[in-house]
């Protein structure tokens, strides 16, 4: 599972969730203008196999819209601490292993 955190997602947890998926990047960090268009973000998502994470309706609007790959996963837990979303990220690992090999979903919204 290759995760792509969005602008509004912290980088600090890049390097944690690199132990727990097979890899994470953050959209500051992948030569993206800064800040990235959500535009830019999918289609970076979608040429390099990585399931976008955010908090931001907009990747659902896409999501609807477009239909999938890229795959989203949609934090709808409100401001929260990096340790928070982190942990939250990693508790759900099986759901977004079933995400990432699911046929039929391309969207995972975790509380």
């Amino acid at each position: 599972m290759n995760l792509l955190l969005d602008a509004n997602i912290s980088w600090r947890m890049v390097v944690t969730l690199r132990t727990h998926f097979t890899s994470c990047f953050h959209v500051d960090n992948i030569g993206l203008a800064i800040p990235a268009k959500d535009a830019d973000i999918w289609q970076f998502a979608l040429a390099n196999n990585l399931i976008i994470v955010t908090n931001d309706e907009d990747f659902l609007n896409f999501s609807n819209l477009k239909g999938f790959p890229p795959k989203v996963i949609l934090l709808r837990t409100g401001n929260q601490s990096t340790e928070f979303i982190e942990d939250l990220l990693i508790k759900h690992k099986s759901d977004i292993e079933a995400l990432d090999k699911s046929q039929e979903f391309g969207l995972l919204e975790i509380y």
